[in-house]
C-alpha cells in the first residue's frame, strides 16, 4: 500500500509541475506519463494517472472537451502493453500515443461545433492544430527520454532493484 501511495505522489508531482507552470500549449509530460505508467509499472497503476489527470484538470478547469482528453489518455495507457521490448519501441509507442491524442481531442473539437461539422470544418480543425500537435511531439520526446533515463539509472541500481519497483 505504501508503495502505491508514493507512485501516486509522484505521478501527481510530476504532471502537476508540467501542467501548472507556465508553457507552450500541449507541452506537459501528459502523454509520456500515459503511456509509461502503465508501460513500466503495471496497468493497474492507470487509476493514479487518472486520478491525479482528474485533481489537475480540476484545479486548472474543466473544458467542453474534457472527455475526450481523458478518453484518449486512458486509450494511450491501455495500449502501452504494446511496446514493452525496447527503449526504441517504448519512445515509439509514446509517440504513438501523441498521435492518438491528437486525433482524438481534435475529432472532439470539431464535434463541439467551433467548426462547421463536414468535412472541410474537419480537414480545418485537423490543419489548425498541427502547431499544437507538434508542441505535443516535442514534449511527448523530452519527456519520454527523461523517463527512460530515470528508469534505466533505476533498474542500473542493484539495490533498487531488489526491492521491485517495477512491476
Amino acid at each position: 500500500m505504501k508503495k502505491h501511495i508514493i507512485f501516486f505522489i509522484g505521478i501527481f508531482a510530476t504532471l502537476s509541475v508540467s501542467r501548472f507552470i507556465p508553457h507552450p500549449p500541449n507541452f506537459t509530460s501528459l502523454i509520456a506519463l500515459s503511456f509509461y505508467v502503465p508501460a513500466l509499472l503495471g496497468m493497474k497503476y492507470i487509476p493514479h494517472l487518472m486520478i491525479s489527470f482528474a485533481i489537475t484538470d480540476f484545479i486548472i478547469g474543466y473544458h467542453t472537451g474534457t472527455h475526450w482528453t481523458w478518453g484518449s489518455v486512458f486509450l494511450i495507457s491501455l495500449m502501452s502493453g504494446l511496446f514493452l521490448k525496447s527503449k526504441v519501441t517504448r519512445i515509439i509507442g509514446a509517440l504513438s500515443g501523441a498521435l492518438i491524442f491528437f486525433i482524438i481531442t481534435n475529432f472532439g473539437v470539431w464535434l463541439s461545433g467551433i467548426y462547421t461539422l463536414s468535412l472541410k470544418g474537419l480537414i480545418e480543425c485537423y490543419f489548425l492544430a498541427i502547431p499544437f500537435f507538434g508542441n505535443t511531439l516535442i514534449s511527448t520526446l523530452i519527456f519520454s527520454f527523461l523517463i527512460e533515463l530515470v528508469y534505466t539509472q533505476l533498474k542500473s541500481n542493484k539495490s533498487l532493484n531488489k526491492i521491485h519497483i517495477f512491476k
